[in-house]
C-alpha cells in the first residue's frame, strides 16, 4: 500500500485523481480513478494502438509482397513461353538444318559412286596403255638395232671421210679468225681505257691531298670551337660548388634516355703505329663532344630555371641575416603568385614544417635538392614526378614570415649553396 500510495503521488503532478460520476434515478455513485490507474490504462493503450498499427503493417506488406509475388510470377510466365517460344523456332531451325544435311549426305553418296565407277574405267585404261607402252618399247628396240646396222655400213665407206675432214676444219679456221680479231680489238680498247684510268688516278690524286689539307684545317677549327665551348661548362659546375669530373662520371653511370653519351671513334685495325693525324684529331673532338652532350645531360637535370616567372622583388639574398644563416633567397610578389619547379624531380616532402611553413622539397639527380617555403598552396604530392617548369604551389606567408613572399632553397649533398649562383650559371652559359 505504501509503495502504491508513493506512486501515486509522484504520479499526480502530471495525472491527477480523476472521479467518473454514474448517477441513476435513484442514486449517484462514482469511480475513482488514481494516478497509477490512469496510467496503466494509458499504457494500455498505447500498447493496443502500436500493436494495431503494426499488425496493419504487417497486412500491407503481405499484400505488397503477395502483389509483388503475382507480378513476378506473371514475368516469369510470360519469360517461360518466350522461352519456349525460342526453342520451338530453334527446333524448326534445327530440324531444317538435319533436313539439308541429309540431302547433302545424298548428294556425296552418289557424288562418291561416280568417282568409283570413274576409278574403275581409270584402272582400265591404264591397263591398256601399259599393253601399248610394252608394244612401243618392242617397236623402239627393233629400230634401234636396224639404226645401228644401217651406221656400221656408212662407217665401211671411206671417200666420204676427206670431204667431211676438210669441212670441219675450214668451221674450225672461221672460228679461230673470228676469236682473234675480238682478241685485237679487246686489247685496243684496253690500252685507251688504261691511259684514261692514269689520268683520272693522278687527278683524283691531287683532289685527294687537297680535300685532305681541307679537312686537316675543318678539324682543326672544331676542335678549337669544342674546347672553347667546354670551358664554361667547366666554370658553372666548379661555380655551384659541383666537381664537373664527379658529374659527368654519374650521368655516364646512370643515363638511359635518347641522346646519351658518344662513343670515341674507333681506331685504324693496322695498330696504334697506322693512325693517322686526322684520325686522331676526330678522337679527340669526339672526347670533347662526348664531355659536352653529357655536361648538356647535366645541365638538363639542374634547377636552373627560375621559381617565379611573374613580376617580383628581391627581400633577401643568401648568407647571414640578422646574426643567423640565411639559407636560401626570397623572392616578394603577391599571395597566390604561381611557384613553378626549376628541374625534374620527385616530390620527398609536401606540407607544413616548422619556420618554413607549407614546404614543398624536390630531389633532383647528382644528389641535388630544391625547398619552396612559406607557400600558401601546395599542389603536389609526396612521389610525384615532376618536370622542369611544372606548378608546384602558390606563394603565401605561411611559417615564420612578415610578408607574401618565396623562400627557395638550392642544397647539393644536403650542403646549402647561394640558388643565385644556379640562376646566374644558366643566364651566363645559356
Amino acid at each position: 500500500m505504501r509503495i502504491t500510495h508513493s506512486l501515486n503521488s509522484v504520479l499526480e503532478r502530471w495525472l491527477p485523481e480523476q472521479r467518473l460520476f454514474l448517477k441513476s434515478d435513484s442514486s449517484t455513485r462514482f469511480v475513482r480513478l488514481s494516478p497509477a490507474v490512469q496510467l496503466v490504462a494509458l499504457g494500455g493503450a498505447a500498447v493496443l494502438f502500436g500493436w494495431t498499427i503494426i499488425a496493419s503493417s504487417i497486412l500491407a506488406i503481405d499484400a505488397i509482397s503477395a502483389q509483388g509475388t503475382r507480378d513476378h510470377a506473371r514475368r516469369s510466365q510470360g519469360a517461360f513461353e518466350a522461352r519456349l517460344t525460342d526453342l520451338s523456332t530453334e527446333r524448326d531451325a534445327r530440324a531444317a538444318e538435319a533436313v539439308a544435311a541429309q540431302n547433302r549426305f545424298t548428294v556425296a553418296l552418289d557424288q562418291v559412286s561416280d568417282m568409283q565407277s570413274q576409278l574403275l574405267d581409270s584402272e582400265a585404261r591404264r591397263r591398256e596403255l601399259e599393253t601399248g607402252m610394252d608394244a612401243i618399247q618392242s617397236s623402239l628396240q627393233v629400230a634401234l638395232k636396224q639404226r645401228d646396222d644401217a651406221l656400221g655400213v656408212n662407217a665401211s665407206d671411206s671417200k666420204a671421210v676427206p670431204l667431211e675432214r676438210t669441212a670441219e676444219l675450214q668451221a674450225a679456221f672461221d672460228i679461230l679468225s673470228g676469236e682473234l680479231k675480238q682478241a685485237v680489238d679487246d686489247r685496243s680498247k684496253a690500252s685507251v681505257e688504261a691511259t684514261e684510268a692514269k689520268r683520272t688516278a693522278e687527278a683524283l690524286t691531287v683532289e685527294r691531298d687537297q680535300i685532305i689539307a681541307h679537312n686537316d684545317e675543318i678539324m682543326s677549327q672544331l676542335e678549337d670551337a669544342v674546347t672553347i665551348s667546354v670551358k664554361p661548362l667547366d666554370e658553372m659546375f666548379r661555380n655551384v660548388g659541383m666537381n664537373p669530373d664527379d658529374v659527368l662520371k654519374t650521368i655516364r653511370r646512370g643515363y638511359s634516355g635518347e641522346g646519351g653519351p658518344l662513343n670515341p671513334v674507333s681506331y685504324s685495325s693496322s695498330g696504334d703505329a697506322a693512325i693517322s693525324q686526322g684520325e686522331a684529331k676526330a678522337k679527340e673532338i669526339m672526347i670533347t663532344l662526348d664531355k659536352m652532350n653529357t655536361y648538356r645531360i647535366a645541365v638538363e637535370k639542374m634547377p636552373l630555371a627560375m621559381p617565379v616567372k611573374s613580376a617580383f622583388r628581391y627581400t633577401s639574398p643568401f648568407g647571414r641575416r640578422w646574426g643567423r644563416a640565411h639559407e636560401g633567397i626570397d623572392m616578394a610578389a603577391p599571395v597566390g603568385t604561381p611557384i613553378y619547379s626549376t628541374a625534374e624531380g620527385t616530390v620527398i616532402y609536401a606540407g607544413r614544417m616548422g619556420a618554413y611553413g607549407n614546404l614543398i622539397k624536390i630531389q633532383h639527380e647528382m644528389g641535388v635538392e630544391t625547398r619552396f617555403g612559406h607557400l600558401s598552396k601546395i599542389k603536389v604530392k609526396v612521389g610525384q614526378k615532376v618536370s622542369r617548369g611544372s606548378l608546384i604551389g602558390a606563394m603565401g606567408s605561411t611559417g615564420r614570415s612578415t610578408g607574401p613572399h618565396l623562400h627557395y632553397e638550392v642544397r647539393v649533398n644536403g650542403r646549402a649553396m647561394n640558388p643565385m649562383t644556379f640562376i646566374k650559371a644558366a643566364q651566363n652559359v645559356f
